[in-house]
């Protein structure tokens, strides 16, 4: 054995206050490694959007890497026999990671140190993904958390995170060593049709782009995120979730600069405040995922097994296309579709849609959402859905059902995000635009739309579908 330890890349895809490879750097010399194991990522695996993202953020953390002496490995295959042929080949003391949260991660990091350890060679996990560490953040009975309020007030009584950690100058990389992947030959981009071919306009994975982003966001959108957070046309949010999901960034980074920023222009700490509970939201889907491990795959409330969703495969399907003929729903399906994201308040209300209105499971919204979204995290992706079915921890009430009429007229008053994203309607009136069903045919055939042919009629009338899905969540309540 020698001085050296492999670090292993998953989820935190930079080398910025990352503190697995800092204590790796304190062993000595440091082989860099991310392997691409989809067969025990199963159906955790990355959708296509995800892996499209991936692509880019390893292509950035590896010139990161090369910038500072050294060379990325990628691999692809089993992660432990990839470990072990590599420790075997460089005859590594150590192989260092940060922890992961999801079942899978779990699994995988007790596999590993059994492994290892076996072997010989010390196997270590560090904190680096989140604020809080799950075990840490405990109730007065010393249980987790259930509802949000509580968990974030908890955790902003304690002790704030570290200061991000210093990074060195130079890291002691290992010289050239090892068989490396071609990261073009794992075949992570789209190609037949290129569907992503535009996104470069819109994204930028890696840190820089996620410091980026930051820096922008705190400039400008966060002195109105309160309010702009709910508007979909408005530019109020700060996008880095999938930088967050990625790990390009450090959570306690982002926590610091945003508090800095506070220091300067003490004004905007309600914003930054309300900025911060959002992250709190992620720490809290994770703090769920780490707790009650089968939220991906069954309701957190039992009483949900039950439930009598409909199958609906022409419903989804209209849903999936944005061609629900409801313009503020068919609006977020269409802007994820072609930019691999939507807006938070379209989320909310595209996921109630296709829950309450079509009484499609929300697991097919979920799946949906993980294929197309390039910020699909487990923790994140499957909470908010059973938030919005009604089915998980500190859910809205199922009876909360949003029309998709008001929301539209509440939060895209003016109509540009919906004239945006289903411009066959852009020529329509205000009045009308989030209804256009309601509209005179004098004033369709002035906005050139024939309902059924260049836009549909709504797939559901919304006061029925309300009234099925009370009828569907009373029969579960007294069942």
């Amino acid at each position: 054995m020698t001085d050296l330890c492999i670090y292993l890349f998953r989820h935190d895809l930079r080398i910025a206050d990352l503190p697995g490879l800092a204590a790796a750097a304190q062993v000595g010399r440091i082989l860099p490694v991310f392997i691409l194991d989809d067969d025990t990522l199963g159906e955790n695996t990355p959708g296509g959007a995800s892996r499209w993202w991936l692509h880019h953020s390893l292509a950035a953390l590896s010139a990161d890497i090369t910038a500072t002496g050294g060379r990325l490995v990628l691999q692809r295959g089993d992660t432990a026999r990839c470990l072990q042929r590599l420790v075997a080949q460089t005859g590594a003391a150590a192989v260092y990671c940060s922890r992961g949260y999801a079942p899978h991660e779990v699994a995988l990091e007790k596999a590993l140190h059994a492994a290892l350890t076996e072997a010989g060679v010390d196997f270590k996990r560090f904190p680096g993904t989140l604020l809080f560490e799950p075990e840490a953040i405990a109730n007065q009975a010393g249980q987790p958390f259930k509802v949000f309020s509580p968990f974030w007030r908890h955790c902003l009584r304690g002790d704030h995170p570290a200061q991000p950690l210093v990074q060195p100058q130079q890291w002691p990389w290992v010289p050239d060593i090892g068989r490396s992947d071609d990261l073009d030959s794992w075949n992570l981009l789209p190609r037949n049709p290129d569907w992503a071919a535009e996104w470069h306009e819109l994204w930028t994975p890696g840190t820089a782009g996620a410091r980026e982003r930051l820096a922008h966001f705190l400039d400008d959108g966060v002195s109105r995120y309160a309010d702009g957070r709910d508007r979909p046309a408005e530019y109020a949010t700060s996008r880095l979730s999938a930088h967050l999901h990625f790990g390009e960034i450090s959570p306690r980074e982002v926590w610091h600069r945003a508090r800095q920023r506070v220091a300067q222009k003490p004004a905007l700490e309600s914003q930054v405040d309300k900025f911060l509970s959002e992250i709190g939201w992620r720490e809290f889907s994770n703090h769920l995922l780490f707790h009650f491990p089968t939220i991906p795959r069954e309701p957190f409330k039992a009483q949900f097994a039950g439930f009598p969703w409909l199958g609906g495969k022409s419903l989804l399907q209209a849903w999936q296309r944005g061609q629900t003929g409801y313009p503020v729903v068919d609006a977020g399906m269409r802007e994820l579709w072609q930019t691999g994201y939507m807006h938070n308040r379209m989320r909310m209300v595209t996921a109630s849609f296709l829950t309450k209105h079509l009484l499609i499971h929300w697991r097919e919204g979920e799946r949906w959402f993980w294929d197309t979204l390039v910020d699909a995290d487990l923790a994140a992706n499957a909470c908010s859905w059973q938030w919005a079915a009604g089915s998980g921890a500190d859910a809205a009430p199922y009876f909360r059902i949003f029309n998709p009429v008001t929301q539209g007229q509440k939060f895209d008053t003016e109509g540009e995000y919906v004239r945006r994203w289903v411009p066959e309607l852009a020529r329509l009136p205000d009045r009308y635009l989030h209804r256009p069903w309601e509209a005179p045919a004098p004033v369709l055939a002035e906005a050139g739309v024939v309902l059924g042919d260049h836009y549909p009629a709504p797939v559901v009338d919304h006061r029925e579908a309300r009234e099925a899905a009370l009828a569907a969540y009373q029969q579960i309540r007294s069942g």
